[in-house]
């Protein structure tokens, strides 16, 4: 096995740490390999890939789209370390509204699976590149939603006390606002 999975708190998110093969002239690992994801019951069929930077400080998020755009994400860090985090925002979950948290940087090269029914949002704790390849839907500016950064209802331990944010960022709403169209099944 190329991959270890670990569900976190919340079970559908999962950390997946890939075998890295090193020798003296650097490393070789497998990002994704769809045969090893599906037998941990990670199916996705991607249909975009993003690379983005940002520097130290900034939060990004709480970022998800509605059905019937929703996305999953496959989230790694090319270079720097970022705290990334995942919002449950299924109706009747009993995780409704509770987060988990770790750490993913270019030296440890764990990866975070998000699946659909999730708010994601990474806070950049170095200058930052990181890849996400997304399931489901392609982006769309229609269904694009944000919760705000800071919701008191879902208490967030951010590691920065002034985050540098976007106006998008800055404008999201609270967890009650946002009328989430995610179930729990």
């Amino acid at each position: 096995m190329t991959f270890t999975f670990t569900k976190l708190a919340i079970p559908e998110i999962v950390l997946i740490k890939p075998q890295l093969f090193l020798d003296d002239r650097g490393y070789f690992f497998e990002v994704y390999k769809s045969s090893e994801f599906q037998k941990q019951g990670v199916n996705v069929d991607f249909v975009q890939e993003n690379h983005s930077f940002s520097k130290a400080g900034v939060i990004r998020g709480l970022h998800f789209q509605q059905n019937p755009s929703a996305q999953g994400k496959l989230i790694r860090i090319v270079q720097g370390k970022v705290f990334d985090v995942a919002v449950d925002i299924r109706q009747g979950s009993p995780t409704y509204g509770k987060w988990v948290s770790t750490i993913l940087s270019a030296k440890n090269q764990f990866m975070l699976w998000v699946p659909p029914g999730f708010a994601h949002g990474i806070c950049a704790l170095e200058d930052s590149h990181f890849l996400y390849k997304v399931s489901g839907a392609e982006y769309s500016a229609e269904d694009d939603r944000s919760i705000l950064w800071n919701d008191p209802n879902i208490q967030i331990k951010w590691p920065v006390e002034n985050p540098n944010l976007s106006a998008k960022d800055r404008a999201g709403k609270q967890l009650e606002e946002i009328n989430s169209n995610f179930l729990y099944a």
